[in-house]
């Protein structure tokens, strides 16, 4: 298995220091979940009936996005496993550097990877892929690409068969680069979660957004209920929550950008990022990596391999987190590597 950030139990043990002690920034998460699950009442039907798709969650979902037809999934994870084994092996690009596990899935299911990098890509490849993954924004570099450039990219690849998946995982903050009113198009597939906007990863909740051809074939192959009735019904709550939504655009859109001035101040101005991390590229990642966890405080570690050493960080949240943060890079800068 691959290594992500919010092993938060691990780094406890590694360092000696109590999991309620950490000021965990490794998981690009919002530090501020929807507020709804301190009320929010489940009802013993979700707990003792087998879900439904007629709960209204497919109509929340399509509404929040803006699309024409959604597909419950456990988790965006789930999609990323299954949506390789809905193609013979072919040639598949996939965005780098990125969330590794989408090329996992694919070198899995037999495909051929290419690296893909937007930011320079030979266009000319477009019509010699099966399937081009991408990110938007992507992760850890925040690259968002223009949505038209997307679309073009689509009519290339769906010109002779091909797919364009999207994961958009971190872009709920800036809703106009989704895809997502385009997504019944056909060979357009988008990927949503709950785990990182809204800050419900334990809910283990995700959608695709696709053709509805499409949708049934992913539906057939991941079995029955994929998704937990006591999920379902928090996540319907949450998606209708519009008001909520658009405060917390506002709100983590600034919170991204006192991080990124906060880091730039000490030493590790960010090469990419987006509201809900940044990401810096260092070749002391891994010093200042172990200096801030002897601190207590975790975040995502980038080795040199495959891309650059580099530092990931999530928003600390309340006050006393930023002023925890601020604390750590002030002593750690002042000392000699």
């Amino acid at each position: 298995m691959l290594e992500h950030g919010g092993r938060l139990r691990a780094a406890a043990l590694r360092y000696g220091i109590a999991a309620e002690d950490w000021l965990d920034l490794s998981a690009g998460i919002n530090p501020h979940p929807w507020p709804g699950l301190q009320s929010l009442q489940i009802p013993t039907s979700a707990w003792s009936r087998l879900p439904e798709d007629e709960d209204g969650l497919i109509g929340a979902a399509c509404a929040a996005y803006g699309a024409a037809h959604a597909l419950p999934v456990a988790g965006t994870q789930a999609a990323i496993q299954a949506l390789p084994r809905l193609r013979a092996p072919g040639r598949v690009a996939i965005e780098t550097p990125g969330y590794a596990e989408h090329a996992q899935a694919w070198q899995r299911a037999g495909h051929q990877c290419l690296n893909w990098q937007s930011e320079c890509a030979d266009e000319a490849l477009l019509d010699t892929l099966d399937v081009l993954v991408l990110m938007q924004p992507s992760n850890p570099g925040g690259v968002r690409n223009d949505p038209q450039r997307l679309l073009a990219w689509h009519e290339r690849l769906a010109a002779h068969g091909g797919w364009l998946v999207v994961d958009e995982a971190y872009v709920d903050a800036t809703p106009g680069d989704s895809l997502a009113a385009c997504s019944q198009r056909p060979g357009l597939i988008i990927l949503r979660s709950l785990g990182k906007f809204f800050g419900l990863p334990g809910a283990r909740v995700g959608f695709v957004l696709a053709a509805r051809g499409l949708l049934d074939e992913l539906a057939d192959d991941l079995g029955p209920w994929p998704l937990a009735g006591p999920s379902r019904w928090l996540a319907t709550s949450a998606l209708r929550d519009m008001d909520w939504q658009a405060d917390q655009r506002r709100h983590l859109t600034e919170q991204g950008r006192r991080l990124a001035k906060l880091l730039t101040e000490y030493g590790l101005p960010p090469a990419g990022g987006c509201a809900l991390f940044q990401w810096s590229i260092t070749p002391q990642a891994e010093r200042l990596y172990r200096q801030l966890a002897q601190r207590g405080i975790l975040v995502r570690l980038f080795r040199s391999e495959p891309g650059p050493a580099s530092l990931r960080f999530g928003l600390p949240g309340a006050e006393s987190g930023w002023q925890r943060l601020t604390t750590a890079l002030k002593e750690i800068s002042s000392c000699k590597p």
